[in-house]
């Protein structure tokens, strides 16, 4: 009788019971609310499909999908101590150190590493918004310092790819002073003439766009990124007056001239690869961005020329029959699309 109980009965349930479904097998699209596998979604670089939404990656991820088969170095970071103001809110900070630790794997909000893109070094630091939403605190801020400074030890690109909801207010004036620190070694990155290109993803909002972030000799952008000092909802309630469409997008911001580019996830690696091969090599007259992009954000080149001849208006986009003038004018006031969603929006 007892067999029965302990072996023969708990056999049944196992069997009758219905499995358990892992919770990140299906992954629903936030803009479509499209189901997608989560291998596929894996598989595709985290871009839906369907709707070309660019759901947010780790810090580990995208440095796989950046360096040459997916190989890097990572960096030793400095150590800094954990709760320096002993803050308290609902919880103990040490207790949400601890649970954005164990779900993420890292240490604090950034992985920084080096390896080859394309053959050439590189150094590249990466925010991981699952890490208390990127917020950039003491050990964030040492980070992207050291990863810099690595960079100018090196003679090698830096590479940016930010994500953060602003200043880590559990570290209060800590925290903010992290932002004229990074200041200061981006000016080391450029007194050692080495480029800063950087990636904002979305979001990139503020302390971090208000210092370190918004300083790079380029800007890319990736599609539908939300970019900003203050949110949306925030500023309209401020002023009290209704934002345009499409406010603080990354093809809004595209087309008012705050970043250089829009980028592709898929294409994103190659862009970068050709840029840092121009800017570090001098040779004028590559191409910067893929050819291959199916979507209206035209192929770029810095050769004053665009691939198919025709001259290319102030934002370095291919005009026909119209002055320079009249091209820098017709940027500033539409907005074309990326080829990332079906609606762009409208300016």
């Amino acid at each position: 009788m007892n067999w029965i109980n302990s072996v023969v009965r708990p056999k049944i349930r196992s069997i009758l019971r219905k499995k358990e479904m892992p919770d990140n097998l299906w992954v629903k699209c936030p803009e479509t609310g499209q189901m997608i596998y989560y291998k596929d979604l894996e598989a595709n670089q985290f871009v839906v499909p369907g709707s070309n939404y660019h759901m947010r990656m780790s810090a580990a991820a995208r440095l796989k999908a950046l360096f040459d088969g997916g190989e890097y170095e990572t960096l030793t970071l400095p150590e800094v101590p954990a709760d320096p103001l002993k803050f308290r809110d609902e919880r103990r900070y040490t207790e949400r150190l601890k649970d954005a630790r164990n779900k993420t794997g890292l240490a604090d909000a950034v992985l920084a590493g080096v390896g080859r893109l394309r053959d050439s070094n590189v150094v590249a630091a990466v925010q991981d918004f699952d890490f208390m939403g990127g917020s950039l605190g003491t050990a964030a801020g040492e980070a992207v310092i050291a990863a810099m400074r690595t960079a100018v030890v090196r003679q090698a690109p830096f590479i940016l790819l930010a994500a953060s909801g602003g200043a880590r207010m559990q570290e209060g004036i800590l925290s903010l002073m992290q932002m004229p620190r990074t200041t200061v070694a981006v000016q080391e990155l450029r007194e050692a003439k080495l480029p800063y290109i950087v990636v904002l993803t979305h979001p990139t909002t503020g302390g971090v766009t208000a210092s370190y972030a918004m300083l790079g000799d380029i800007h890319i952008a990736e599609p539908g990124a939300l970019i900003g000092f203050a949110g949306p909802r925030v500023i309209e309630q401020t002023i009290r007056e209704q934002l345009p469409n499409g406010f603080q997008r990354a093809e809004y911001l595209h087309a008012h001239g705050m970043v250089d580019m829009v980028v592709h996830r898929h294409e994103l690696r190659g862009t970068l690869a050709r840029l840092c091969d121009l800017l570090t090599n001098r040779r004028p007259g590559r191409d910067v961005a893929v050819s291959g992009y199916t979507g209206a954000h035209p192929t770029i080149a810095l050769d004053g020329k665009g691939l198919d001849g025709k001259g290319l208006g102030g934002n370095g986009l291919a005009v026909e029959n119209e002055t320079e003038e009249e091209a820098v004018d017709e940027t500033l006031t539409s907005a074309p699309g990326n080829g990332a969603n079906p609606n762009p929006p409208q300016v």
